[in-house]
């Protein structure tokens, strides 16, 4: 775990000589799968566990938060209402995977007393940037309203991967959300638009500058950042330079180098009981 960002390695970052590089190469810098030579094998295994435990754990499935076909939210509650509520918010790009594809996490803290909930969101190129930003705070908004009834009712921890991160940054300011833990997340979107990703976001000047968090005034709220040692450049610096930009504005929360992780395999230190997101995740209430 790092604590010191100025002693953290930084890769090289492909966007340091981003006006040479053809689309091609701007595209290879945000794709995950390409970089992870497994990836195809390790999506198919957490899409087929988390299959299987949607259907067996203890759980509230597909309740509505909102209007839009993902606005939907699954809660697995804990014993005790008033445990502690680890929020997920899933990752691709904002345009790909559904909440039902990350089921498998639900174990990590659940071990430790804690309830989850995943809420789904709308996907580009259906809906704009703008608006998936939108439907977090209000899912986070029917959690507070109705999350009692259905026995989940402690203090919140929102947390999120790759895209899902992004979305954290955005929401960390809702007034149900304790803290915060980004995993693997994009944090300026600026040099999204020159990859093939922004065929589905089309991404506008105006979105870039009030959706990037690396530009917008720091929330005063804890949170953990946290990467893979073994991500995307791109990533691990994104996520070094808003740890900083907090650091700076002096908002509490801790850099987290998760070592020989890459982009998929990080999620297994949130999976798992003794795994260190777990950890961090559960430090986040101290």
């Amino acid at each position: 775990m790092v604590s010191n960002p100025h002693s953290t390695f930084r890769p090289f970052d492909p966007r340091n000589r981003w006006a040479e590089l053809s689309q091609a190469e701007r595209s290879a810098a945000y794709d995950n799968n390409a970089a992870v030579k497994n990836s195809a094998a390790l999506i198919v295994e957490r899409n087929e566990t988390s299959g299987r435990l949607r259907g067996t754990l203890r759980a509230h499935l597909d309740l509505p938060y909102g209007q839009r076909a993902n606005n939907k939210i699954d809660l697995y509650p804990a014993t005790r209402p008033d445990a502690p509520c680890l929020v997920f918010l899933h990752g691709g790009y904002w345009q790909r995977n559904s909440r039902e594809l990350f089921a498998m996490l639900v174990e990590g803290v659940a071990a430790h007393g804690w309830s989850v909930a995943i809420p789904g969101y709308s996907l580009a190129p259906e809906v704009s940037l703008s608006d998936i930003v939108a439907e977090i705070p209000r899912a986070l908004d029917w959690l507070a309203a109705h999350g009692a009834s259905y026995g989940v009712a402690g203090p919140v921890v929102l947390s999120g991967w790759s895209a899902g991160a992004h979305l954290v940054a955005m929401a960390l300011d809702h007034p149900r959300v304790h803290a915060g833990l980004a995993i693997s997340g994009v944090y300026e979107l600026a040099p999204i638009r020159d990859t093939g990703l922004n065929n589905a976001l089309k991404l506008t000047d105006e979105q870039v500058d009030t959706l990037s968090p690396l530009r917008l005034p720091v929330t005063q709220k804890r949170l953990d950042i946290a990467y893979g040692s073994n991500e995307l450049p791109a990533l691990v610096n994104d996520s070094i330079d808003f740890h900083e930009k907090r650091a700076a504005a002096a908002a509490p929360g801790k850099l987290i180098s998760v070592e020989g992780a890459d982009h998929f395999t990080i999620l297994e230190a949130l999976r798992r009981p003794d795994g260190m997101l777990v950890d961090a995740a559960r430090r986040l209430l101290d």
